[in-house]
């Protein structure tokens, strides 16, 4: 049984949403997942871990949450390489913009993504809600 970590910030709960849609992708496909805020979260913890899926919404100026998520994730990413790997969250504004930069800076991190992220404008509707679970079936 491989084992899926969840871990993800969310502001608004829009990209909580997107998480708990993800461990129940996975968990359906059979993984043992374990979710987890991104303050309780940390590099030691990656090697456990055969999939990891990060969420995080789009802040300021198109960017990842800097203060909490931004600093745990870039201690993470060097730890990624031969993990399963998906990246999710959601926005309010513009137009995606973080998210391709976030993949984009992962893809040349050595980072192997599982899939194309999951993004969705505010609350997740049924289409990124079942994306989200695709993407915790291709993490298990």
């Amino acid at each position: 049984m491989s084992k899926v970590a969840v871990v993800f910030w969310s502001g608004t709960g829009n990209t909580e949403t997107m998480a708990d849609k993800v461990a129940e992708g996975a968990k359906e496909a059979g993984a043992e997942v374990s979710v987890f805020s991104a303050e309780d979260f940390s590099a030691d913890k990656v090697e456990e871990f055969d999939g990891l899926a990060f969420g995080c919404p789009a802040m300021g100026d198109e960017e990842l949450e800097d203060t909490i998520f931004e600093p745990m994730y870039a201690a993470c990413e060097p730890k990624l390489a031969g993990k399963k790997v998906g990246l999710f969250g959601s926005y309010g504004w513009g137009d995606g913009e973080w998210m391709r930069t976030w993949e984009e800076n992962a893809k040349g991190a050595g980072v192997s993504l599982v899939a194309d992220p999951v993004l969705c404008n505010e609350e997740p509707d049924d289409d990124a809600q079942a994306a989200c679970q695709d993407l915790g079936k291709a993490l298990a």
